[in-house]
């Protein structure tokens, strides 16, 4: 488990580099949805790469630093890259999203292509550490990054006001975010100030890879699909630190269909004005959808970094419906 001074660790390390994003309720759904997508960046993300970084030694700093990334976590590691003065290499799949690769390398990250999904960028990331000698930054199977993800959840609960329960819906893909927030939301110190709990993970049906190892034990087997939800996609390495914690911590894990999450995509559009891109959709989709029923629900909306043109042809489309 993820010690609670970790967490006020990170909280003070970072805090001179993130923002406070909104926290809005939703009173005819009883929802409350957090805006991280107004992160720096644009994503969670950044959180545990800052607290990552800013901790290491210098001489793991000058050494470099490596990770593998769908492209929010690569935005966050080459910005604390560049707070640092460390140099940065990001692996990311030829798939990647386009405007997430240009913000990355407008960032100063070096970006390095990689046929296949996330999981071949992973392997790739990984051999070239290990040959360079360069620090590796996973995006999830870290303790630190943990903690720093898990600051959102610590932000959030002040938010919020009273409540004598609440349903957390958090989308999932490393598990690094819900890892974090069910850490510090189990924590003696948070459940002082916070009524009954229920912890929901979501991820696309399209790459159901933890939902496979919370359900079944293995993501072997596991077919992927092309999702929009790109940050949620891909294998976990078999060891992450994330999966014993959302086994025991998380309450619940479900999918969602593509279709649920260009849903989500267009509803944040219309009905709250914010561009928020799949892998943050998915979470909101499992409250639309009626895959997550108990209110009043948190939900998570991890990021806002979707292909503009992606974008404006899911809300077009659902417009002429």
């Amino acid at each position: 488990m993820i010690p609670y001074a970790w967490f006020e660790e990170a909280q003070k390390r970072i805090a001179p580099h993130i923002r406070v994003t909104p926290l809005e309720y939703d009173a005819a759904r009883d929802i409350y949805l957090k805006w991280e997508s107004q992160q720096v960046t644009g994503s969670f993300k950044v959180r545990g790469a800052l607290n990552k970084v800013l901790a290491l030694q210098e001489w793991e700093r000058q050494c470099g630093l490596v990770a593998a990334s769908a492209g929010n976590h690569g935005q966050g590691l080459a910005l604390a890259g560049k707070l640092a003065g460390a140099a940065v290499t990001i692996f990311a799949s030829e798939h990647a999203v386009p405007a997430k690769v240009a913000a990355m390398r407008s960032l100063g990250a070096t970006v390095e292509l990689v046929p296949g999904g996330y999981g071949e960028a992973e392997q790739a990331g990984l051999a070239f550490a290990a040959h360079t000698q360069a620090t590796w930054v996973s995006p999830y199977n870290n303790g630190l990054v943990i903690a720093g993800q898990g600051t959102l959840g610590l932000e959030t609960l002040r938010q919020l006001p009273a409540l004598s329960a609440s349903t957390w819906v958090v989308p999932v893909g490393g598990g690094g975010l819900i890892a974090g927030i069910a850490a510090a939301l189990h924590s003696s110190e948070a459940a002082a100030r916070i009524g009954q709990t229920r912890l929901v993970a979501v991820q696309s049906q399209a790459s159901p890879f933890f939902h496979a190892i919370y359900h079944r034990g293995s993501q072997a087997g596991v077919d992927e699909l092309p999702s929009l939800a790109d940050g949620l996609a891909g294998p976990l390495e078999p060891d992450a630190l994330t999966i014993p914690i959302i086994r025991r911590l998380v309450d619940d894990f479900i999918l969602v269909s593509e279709a649920q999450i260009a849903e989500a995509i267009r509803f944040a559009w219309t009905q709250y004005q914010q561009r928020i891109e799949g892998s943050a959709a998915a979470a909101l989709a499992a409250v639309l959808s009626g895959g997550v029923t108990s209110r009043p629900a948190v939900v998570i909306i991890s990021g806002g970094n979707i292909q503009p043109e992606i974008h404006a042809q899911i809300v077009k489309t659902e417009e002429r419906t």
